[in-house]
This record gives structure tokens, sequence and C-alpha cells, in this order.
């Protein structure tokens, strides 16, 4: 057997050991792409494990994460750090080797994936940045951004929404240096692909503008080098090679079955397949001939990172200002003076809160360079074009402001690849409403510890004339309810000036900005203290009484309210609650300060739900939310409408 066929089966049996001893797992998909898999890595990719983060390194996403038994033993094999007792460990407790590859976990995992679609839309922004950082740094001598992003993905992976829109922004934006491995075994969990999916995904690709390339045999190694060889030289356009494979390869009963996708092969069927591969090593023993194999394959890597080393340091020597900045991207610096000065935190009048977010971006667009963002067909409403700044295109890769397209949960997908690549501050915009579409996508921001900035306009029945379709009504209560996430519905321009500072200096949380149509006004006692997430911003005059809470433009309103209730010698105190999660990190003391205990007679006021301010006004405590969906009609209506009225605040605060 010759060493390539070798190193493949070696693959395969570590997957299918992993997912027996661990009696869970999917070991249909090791088995049948274990070739391009192998291939990818031992013969295409640039790639170090000595260095896992080299900046130049080749991006590889397993985008059918189940699959994750065969990442994990190309990990092993490749000297990545996982060990023998972590593939032992696999899918257990505290293991480097958890079920769905997880970044930030497993040394070599570029991105978590296992929702279906996410990483093929990840590799998109992972493209992205590639090219944007190769046109902004490379001369014509020295290419030091100059890597390929590739990803294996399964028919699942096709068949998902994300993965449509992803692909079809790759084809538009021409992202040559984006190939997908399509792993296509016709099989699902519920049996045959053609159950539910007969698309010629070729001609699918095709007309989305890729280049299209086929291997019939999946066990071809040398006709798949080939074809990614092809796929490599044309930088015009992004390329898909679709490779045919046979789910569970070489098992006796479950190959070409649904039965292999899953669950483990069982004793038995485990031991057909190492007799049909004629293995007869012990159980996650590597043969020594394909280690004495791999040695050679992994100093070639490393060769690889050091020929990179050395033109870089003569990058520095020629170009000493740009390797500076080169630097300061990648280290992912902030003008600190400037986010402190007055300049950052000074507005001269009320405008609403997505103008003041557009404000500051173009403030921003002066000072941080690696900035980089757009809307999702939305710019103009959302305020997230950079005016001094160039669009980011197929002509133009140099470009910051980003066309996403009517495609938001792309959009999300693909800001989490931009920062996964390195040296870029992403962000995103789009109405409130559609964080629905966005959901998962954002979701993974919180779990991956990824601190992009997403821009949500239009943050309440204040939308008016669109109706209940376009009016946030729960979406606040979802994202305050998603782990490792900073929803930030600012009062005025200042407040928002700190829900901006907060995402920037942001290390591992991604930041929501829930912003709104309508003007606010500048309100006596806001600014950088909202970076606490809670806090007073109109102290009570007489002994204290009452406690008014309110975030977004309700805090105006419980700010007049307040007013009245002093007037009648109640002595009240108006607390913005902008982040809760923020408020939720400080101190025991700081919280007692700003919410104290003796004080029961609390009111919150927010135009969606009421879900997470019972927590704040505790029981003695009420409310005013709303309690159904909105209605078209203009937005001071409307507000006036479902209660959001002095009067009627003033007459449920003087009933506590």
């Amino acid at each position: 057997m010759n060493m390539d066929n070798l190193t493949i089966n070696t693959l395969r049996i570590l997957s299918a050991e992993a997912v027996e001893k661990a009696n869970s797992g999917h070991p249909g998909l090791p088995l049948g792409a274990a070739p391009m898999a192998y291939t990818l890595w031992g013969k295409v990719m640039n790639h170090d494990s000595k260095n896992p983060n080299w900046i130049n390194r080749d991006r590889f996403i397993l985008s059918a994460g189940h699959g994750s038994a065969l990442l994990y033993s190309l990990l092993h094999v490749f000297d990545y750090g996982i060990t023998k007792e972590d593939l032992e460990n696999f899918r257990q407790i505290d293991s480097k080797t958890p079920g769905h590859p997880e970044y930030r976990h497993t040394v070599g995992v570029e991105t978590t994936t296992g929702p279906l679609g996410q990483g093929l839309a990840n590799s998109v922004g992972m493209a992205m940045a590639e090219a944007h950082l190769a046109a902004t740094f490379n001369t014509e001598n020295e290419k030091i951004i100059d890597h390929y992003t590739y990803v294996i993905c399964g028919d699942g992976d096709m068949m998902e929404g994300v993965g449509y829109e992803a692909t079809s922004l790759a084809g538009t934006l021409g992202l040559g240096k984006l190939i997908v491995l399509y792993d296509s075994n016709s099989i699902t969990i519920e049996g045959g692909t053609d159950l539910a999916f007969r698309e010629d995904v070729m001609k699918r690709f095709d007309a989305q503008g890729w280049e299209t390339f086929e291997v019939e045999d999946g066990n071809d190694v040398e006709k798949i080098y080939e074809m990614i060889t092809k796929a490599k030289k044309n930088l015009d356009k992004p390329s898909l090679i679709k490779i045919t494979t046979e789910i569970g390869f070489g098992s006796p009963s479950k190959q070409g079955k649904s039965a292999a996708h899953g669950a483990p092969l069982g004793a038995d069927d485990l031991k057909g397949t190492k007799e049909y591969f004629n293995w007869t090593e012990e159980d996650f023993v590597v043969p020594k001939d394909v280690k004495t194999h791999m040695e050679k394959v992994i100093a070639n890597g490393h060769k690889s990172f050091k020929d990179w080393e050395k033109l870089y340091e003569g990058y520095k020597k020629n170009n000493p200002e740009l390797a500076k900045k080169f630097e300061s991207y990648f280290n992912l610096e902030l003008p600190m003076d400037y986010l402190e000065s007055d300049e950052f935190w000074n507005f001269d009048k009320g405008v609403s809160t997505r103008v003041a977010s557009g404000m500051i971006i173009n403030r921003l667009s002066e000072k941080l360079p690696n900035l980089i963002g757009g809307s999702a067909d939305l710019a103009p409403s959302n305020n997230t074009y950079m005016k001094n700044r160039e669009d980011f295109s197929k002509e133009n890769y140099k470009g910051t402001n980003l066309r996403f397209g009517v495609r938001e949960h792309a959009m999300a997908a693909a800001i989490n690849g931009l920062y996964l690549h390195g040296g870029l501050r992403p962000y995103g915009g789009t109405f409130f409403i559609f964080s629905d579409y966005m959901k998962p996508s954002m979701r993974l921001s919180a779990l991956m510890e990824l601190p992009v900035t997403y821009i949500l306009t239009h943050d309440s029945i204040g939308v008016g004339e669109d109706g209940p379709t376009h009016q946030p009504i729960e979406q606040s209560a979802m994202l305050r309810a998603l782990p490792n996430f900073n929803l930030f519905r600012p009062c005025d321009a200042r407040e928002t000036a700190a829900a901006w500072y907060s995402s920037l200096t942001s290390k591992k949380t991604p930041t929501g900005l829930a912003l709104t149509r309508q003007d606010l006004p500048l309100l006596e006692g806001t600014g950088k203290d909202a970076i606490r997430g809670g806090y007073i911003v109109k102290k009570e005059k007489a002994e204290l009484q009452m406690i008014l809470l309110a975030s977004g433009s309700e805090v105006q309103l419980v700010y007049e309210v307040a007013d009245l209730l002093e007037a009648k010698g109640i002595g009240t105190r108006v607390v913005s609650m902008p982040c809760f999660s923020l408020f939720e990190k400080q101190s025991k003391e700081y919280k007692e300060e700003v919410l104290p205990k003796s004080i029961t007679k609390r009111l919150a006021v927010e135009a969606g739900s009421e879900l997470g301010w019972y927590k704040y006004v505790g029981l003695d405590g009420d409310v005013i939310a709303m309690e159904g969906f909105g209605a078209s009609g203009p937005g001071e209506e409307l507000f006036k409408k479902f209660g959001f009225t002095v009067e009627n605040v003033l007459e449920k605060a003087l009933k506590l």
C-alpha cells in the first residue's frame, strides 16, 4: 500500500475508533471524506503545526462539523497537539475533542461549526479578509498576505439557506482564493438526498459566478489534487469541487447508508472495517511508516512558515511604515487617546441614535483604519456607510464599505469570518427586527467569543408606519437571554458613544446596538458611565422613595415623569439601563448603590417585551411594556396608543 493510502486509512480508523469509544458521533463522513481531507492538508495547504496562528496560513473549515472526528484525527497526525488520549476522550467533558469543532477550545480549529451552512458562510468572510488585507499590504515584490481558504462541506451545508446567501455573495465578489470541496455522498439522516434535495448543485454554483469542477471517485487522490490545483489558478472566481463519495466507506454493513451518519459502527462492523483496510494496529495507534512520512510532510509545512518569515523580515526593512501598520492591524490596536477624548464623546444636539452611530462610525473611520463593515442593503437607514472610504468590491478589494445585499444571515456569518481571519474589526447593520434572521450567527459570535458589532436600527414601535412586521417586540429579550452577548439600547447620542466604546474595547463579547429611528434629546446626566450597563442619570431631590428604570427612547419619558413626581414631594431616581449584561458584571456594592434594596417602589418602562425587567423592579414593582405586537401608524401616535405617555407612566407610578 502506498503511503498516501496508508495515511488516509489511518485517519479513517482513528476517527471510527474515537466514535466507537465515545459510543457517540458521526463515523460516516470521516470514512468517506478522508482522502480529500488528506490531499488538502498533506499536499496542498500551507500550514505549520509549530506555528498554528501563522498569519499567512491557509485556512481550513470543516463546515460539516459533525465529522469532527476527522478533523481531530488530522490534528493528531499533523502534530497540532491532539494526543492519542485526546482522541480516546472524544466527546467527553472537558476534553480537547468536543462533539463539534470549537474555536478557542482546540488548537487548529479555525471556527466553530456544527450548525450546517455556518462554516461555509464563515469562509466567505475569511476570503474577504484575505482579499482586503492583500490589497492593502502587499507590494509588487512582497506578497505577505497570499493564502487560500478551503472548506469541506456536505449535502446538508448545500441545503441550508445561509449557504445559498453566502455563496451568492462570494460569486458576486469574485473571491478566487475560496475553494470549497463538496463531499457529495447523497445521504442525509432520513435517507437518500433525493427525498428532499434534487437540484443540480453544479449549475447553481455556475449561476452564482463560481468555477466548478468534479471528481467522480472520492478515493482518487490524484484527481482530487489535480482539481484543487486547477481551482487555485483561477483568481477571478471562487471554486466548487464536487467530489462523489460513499458515506461510511469500508464499513461492511453501513457503507452508502444513512445508518453510517450519526451512530457508532458497532464493534462487529468496526472490526469488519479494519479488515477491509487490512488494519492490524492496536486501537488509536498510528503506524510507524505513517509517522515517518508525516515528519516529512510536517517539515515541509514548517519550511513554508520559515520562508514567509524571511519574506516578512525583508518586507519590514523595505516598508517600515507599512509593516508597522500591518502589525497594528493584527494586534487590533485601538486609538485609546481618541476614545477617551471629548471629540469622541461630544455632540452638539439630540439626534436619533442611528444617526449618532453613523456619526461615530465616520469619526472612527478617520482613526481606525482596520474598521470594516456595512449593511444588508440598508446603509442609508442604518447609517453604516463610511463617507471617506471606498466600497469593497470585485474591482476594488481595498475598500472597507461592505455591500452585503439583502443577505442578513450571510452577513452575520461573514462578519464572524472576517474577525476570525484576524487583522480586522468588522461590523454589520440591519433593522433590529431582522436579528431574527441573524440569530444563529449571532449566537456563534457569542459562543466563539468574537467581539464583533451588530448595528440594529429601528428598535421599537417607533418604526411607525411600516407596522408590526417591522417593529421589534421580543428581540431585546431574545438577545439579552443570549450568554456572552451585550445588547446595548442607548437613550441618546452620548450613550451611543458609550455603546461603541464598550464594543471596541470588548475582548471576547459581541455587542448589539439597538438604535432608534426617531430623534432623541441629549439628556443631562448621560455619558461614559453607561458602559457600566446601568447607572443613575437623574438623582432624586427629595428623600428617595421611587426608582424609574428605562432604556433607549423611554428614558426621556421617565425623565419627565420624575420631575412631576418630585413636584408632588416623591423623591424619584431615574436609572438608565442600556445594557443588562454589563450591569450584571458590576460589583454588588455598585448595584446596591444604583438600586438600593430598601426602595421597592420601582417602575420600568420599555417599548418591548417585559421579560427581564422584573429582576430589577421586584415583586412590588411594575413594568410598562408591550403586551402584544405593534401596529401601523405614525410612531408618535403608536407610543400614545400603547401607553408610553407621561400621563400613563405617572398614573402607574402613583399607584405604587
